[in-house]
């Protein structure tokens, strides 16, 4: 594994088609200097495989779930180092170096967000959201989770649940150490509180969080925020 990347992006999908190339466009220049690009496609049936092979190091196909995908992927990265990125997320331009400089003194981290969109709310909300992780050292899967391939596989990797995977594997990596909370920004697509609108958007998220926490199977939860799933 020595002679491989170093680093490892994990991107799981599902008929992505039309977002795909810009997604995985912005990623050639980690390519270019060694960065591996996974990309772990959950059965899409827009043909989006087909649409990232050009882009990407390695296609796979896994079970639908962004959890299975993404431990799909982390199976077979070559990288000792693993990131798992939304292909509505951007990284900052020197993601590589602050990846690579950051887990070199720690086993996992995340970065800040900003989030892209209409409302001029979006500014606030991102501001929040970064403040809780750092206050909790919870991390969610917009803010791209980077981990040492050691400690993702001491955490057991994701669970095998269909909502809050990024949550959960927060704790079990808070147990191998605290995480590093980088102040650089990836940039997120705030499309769904664009369309369902901010506040509902907002109750929608704290309920789904506050019902996780006193113990709604995750799996009841996905049911109910996914209903046409």
């Amino acid at each position: 594994m020595s002679d491989g990347p170093t680093l490892s992006i994990v991107m799981p999908v599902l008929n992505e088609s039309t977002r795909i190339v810009e997604a995985l466009e912005a990623l050639a220049a980690l390519r270019r200097r060694g960065t591996e690009v996974i990309v772990v496609d959950g059965g899409s049936k827009d043909g989006t495989a087909d649409v990232a092979a050009p882009l990407a190091d390695r296609i796979i196909v896994s079970p639908r779930g962004r959890a299975r995908q993404m431990n799909a992927g982390a199976v077979v990265a070559q990288g000792r180092m693993l990131l798992f990125l939304h292909a509505d997320t951007r990284l900052p331009p020197d993601a590589r170096t602050l990846v690579e400089r950051t887990l070199a003194a720690h086993h996992w981290g995340r970065f800040d967000v900003t989030l892209e969109g209409r409302s001029a709310w979006l500014r606030v909300i991102a501001a929040m959201m970064n403040l809780r992780s750092r206050l909790t050292g919870i991390a969610t899967g917009d803010q791209a989770i980077f981990v040492t391939r050691a400690a993702f596989a001491a955490a057991g990797a994701y669970p095998d649940q269909p909502l809050m995977e990024d949550i959960e594997l927060s704790k079990r990596l808070k147990r191998i150490g605290p995480p590093a909370c980088l102040r650089a920004r990836v940039t997120t697509s705030g499309r769904r509180w664009d369309t369902q609108g901010v506040w509902r958007t907002i109750l929608l998220m704290w309920r789904l969080r506050f019902d996780y926490w006193r113990g709604v199977p995750a799996a009841e939860l996905h049911a109910w925020y996914y209903p046409e799933s």
